[in-house]
């Protein structure tokens, strides 16, 4: 398996970028993406605490804080996932209230960038980077609601959409390898896991510099061969399990009607797959030394769910 060269950025976005030395590799990036200057002030953990053990996991992969105190979340995913829509809602609207300080007015409520960087198709669309937002318009007069001068002074805000969450999808699947701007460099960095010399955009020097294979320590190395090796794997189940699924799906839609017959298996074949995946990477990363702490981190389990899975799956396993 090739590792030389530029490592993936879903692996540095967890692992190397919490430095404050690379902030500029960040900055970059949404510095071309939101087309302004973006200076990042810290960098906040990437999952947030449950509340109450019923709440469903915020699984976000890096959150940061910029100068304007706004928030930039930034999420990758690689694998599909069908309520990956209803995954960005909450992501957002959790990460306001656990920003907003109990007691505070509205008004010093923060601004919300949802970043997605996703690896499978979302959805239906021409495009490869879609931009979200919120606005009013008149039922009859198709105007746009606007802010008032007094509003603009008290909120500090110009427009009523700076007041809501944006959200940005990048579908990095779609894009077709031409780099037209200075974005599309970094969209051909996170198809191919490679920065030609010749591409210029703000981050990508410093990336290019920063994310080689050969810089990274030995233990990074191996953490780094051993992701590869379970998103190679994880994708393989994925992958058989929903063509069997499909299949199923298929022989039930005789009855039903073939479209709804192939949905029902994708389905199916989607959960079983995720589920045994997920699973068998635990089991894999225990025998290949890794830790409860260390597993529970990057496969999104909580650390008793990792518990109960290592000990149905261990043989020897030491009660």
């Amino acid at each position: 398996m090739e590792t030389e060269g530029v490592v993936r950025f879903d692996w540095a976005i967890k692992r190397l970028l919490r430095n404050k030395a690379d902030y500029s590799v960040l900055e970059g990036f949404l510095s071309e993406l939101l087309k302004e200057e973006i200076t990042i002030v810290s960098i906040n953990e990437s999952e947030s605490n449950k509340s109450h053990a019923s709440d469903k996991f915020n699984r976000v992969d890096l959150i940061a804080e910029d100068s304007r105190t706004e928030l930039l979340i930034i999420e990758l995913q690689i694998n599909y996932q069908a309520d990956y829509y209803f995954r960005m809602l909450y992501s957002v609207s959790k990460s306001i209230t656990e920003y907003m300080n109990e007691g505070n007015r509205y008004a010093k409520m923060r601004k919300v960038y949802h970043i997605n960087i996703v690896y499978f198709e979302l959805g239906k669309g021409s495009d490869y980077i879609y931009h979200g937002f919120t606005e009013f318009r008149g039922i009859h007069s198709n105007d746009i609601l606007q802010l008032t001068d007094r509003q603009k002074k008290f909120l500090l805000r110009e427009k009523v959409k700076d007041l809501f969450p944006e959200y940005y999808v990048l579908c990095v699947e779609s894009f077709d390898d031409v780099a037209k701007d200075k974005l599309d460099e970094w969209m051909y960095y996170f198809k191919n896991s490679s920065i030609p010399d010749a591409f210029t955009a703000r981050g990508l020097k410093e990336a290019r510099e920063q994310f080689q294979f050969h810089h990274l320590s030995e233990k990074e190395k191996r953490e780094y061969r051993h992701h590869l090796s379970q998103s190679t794997y994880e994708q393989s189940v994925l992958e058989d399990s929903e063509a069997k699924g499909k299949a199923e799906g298929l022989i039930q839609g005789e009855a039903i009607g073939l479209e709804k017959g192939e949905a029902i298996g994708l389905e199916k074949g989607e959960a079983i797959g995720l589920e045994k995946g997920r699973k068998q990477v635990v089991v894999n990363s225990y025998k290949a030394g890794y830790t409860m702490e260390e597993i529970s981190s990057f496969t999104g389990f909580a650390l008793s769910e990792v518990s109960e899975i290592v000990k149905q799956h261990i043989e020897h396993y030491p009660s």
